[in-house]
């Protein structure tokens, strides 16, 4: 039986870690047990530093809001609550880029955070120039959301739909024996 040498395999291995290594300083490109080991690191790093990324970037993101926030005379935790107070769903990042490139729409937001923190903000209203929503009252909110489901409902083409669309659609709206229905007669009793 003939001997068998991996000398390829090992070669083409050291080879594939050389070329991950590419750039390192000193040996740490150059010989293929300090490169092995330096990757067993720089991936650790990498994996540790995805993570720390995101909690450095929304420290940023509050910075800037911050010192926009006291140029209009307000802390960044106030504001914050009166922002929630008064429903308005943006997130730092988008606040971040507000108050950097549009400071008259972050003195519109901090109106409204003052407002809901007040309390004054009782209706449904709309910034202008941007998609935000401020929403006071958790009942209106679910009256619209009425609203738009019966819109909803008005418009729906059940024809076009699968079989297993339907019946999902019939367990939804509540239809008694929809699991023995057929395309039809699903289709009918959804119309309805």
């Amino acid at each position: 039986m003939a001997r068998v040498k991996n000398g390829a395999v090992t070669k083409a291995r050291h080879k594939k870690v050389l070329k991950q290594a590419k750039g390192y300083f000193g040996s740490k490109h150059r010989l293929y047990k300090s490169a092995k080991e330096q990757l067993m690191h720089s991936g650790q790093y990498a994996f540790r530093d995805r993570k720390q990324r995101k909690r450095e970037f929304r420290k940023l993101w509050i910075t800037r809001i911050n010192a926009a926030c006291r140029q209009n005379d307000i802390s960044y935790s106030r504001f914050i609550e009166g922002l929630t107070k008064a429903g308005v769903e943006v997130n730092r990042k988008m606040l971040s880029e507000i108050a950097i490139n549009d400071p008259k729409m972050f003195s519109e937001f901090v109106k409204i955070a003052r407002d809901g923190k007040a309390g004054k903000v009782t209706r449904q209203e709309e910034v202008i120039g941007h998609e935000v929503t401020v929403t006071a009252s958790k009942g209106e909110a679910k009256d619209a959301k009425k609203v738009e489901k019966k819109e909803e409902k008005e418009a729906v083409d059940y024809s076009k739909m699968t079989v297993a669309e339907l019946k999902e659609a019939a367990k939804n709206a509540k239809v008694e024996g929809y699991s023995t229905m057929k395309k039809a007669e699903l289709v009918a009793a959804l119309s309805k």
